[in-house]
């Protein structure tokens, strides 16, 4: 059972890190137009929804990534159309994340640095690894299902969706293999670690 420090800290760094997700893919991306007025973007906004699994859990990390994601999108003009289909996929990011790192490898209850760093890695390609094939496959059937897009703008989307999708990962996992693995202990230390399940 936890107490009532350690929920308001998990809510707290919940809330800093859904934060970040919004920070930066609103400020660090780089949008690529596409045809319709529609784009894609490289960002490191999903680092964030990682890094916020691997340290908070699964719910309340994928809670910070959808949220965070979902504002970004609700306040920019070509992505609001999409912001539920972010909220969904942001939430599963950290699910899946949460899911591999804490629940089957238990990095929460460990203290060998490399069974930590190397299981870090592993959850955050499989998070991260969803994301390359579902972003672009439910972009593709909400493009045209919803919002009723002609399918062959939704094709080329999806498409370049999957590069940018795949170039976001690959940038996302290193950068969170070398931040987590350098703020657990840190927080760790400042007793601000929180108790994972």
């Amino acid at each position: 059972m936890e107490n009532r420090n350690e929920t308001v800290l998990k809510w707290a760094q919940t809330a800093l890190l859904a934060a970040l997700c919004f920070v930066t893919f609103t400020f660090l991306q780089i949008k690529i137009p596409m045809p319709g007025g529609d784009a894609t973007s490289l960002h490191i906004g999903n680092a964030f929804c990682v890094l916020a699994a691997l340290l908070l859990g699964g719910g309340y990390g994928g809670l910070a990534g959808a949220v965070g994601m979902t504002i970004a999108d609700i306040l920019d003009p070509v992505y609001i159309v999409s912001a539920p289909k972010t909220f969904v996929l942001k939430l599963c990011i950290g699910l899946i994340t949460g899911l591999v790192a804490h629940k089957i490898a238990k990095i929460g209850q460990s203290t060998d640095k490399k069974y930590i760093f190397k299981w870090s890695v592993i959850a955050s390609i499989c998070g991260l690894g969803f994301n390359v094939i579902f972003d672009p496959l439910v972009g593709y059937f909400y493009k045209q299902i919803v919002l009723g897009q002609p399918q062959e703008m939704a094709s080329v989307l999806a498409k370049w969706s999957t590069m940018t999708t795949f170039v976001n990962a690959v940038v996302s996992v290193i950068l969170v293999a070398v931040i987590y693995n350098v703020l657990r202990p840190a927080l760790a230390k400042a007793g601000l670690l929180v108790q994972t399940e």
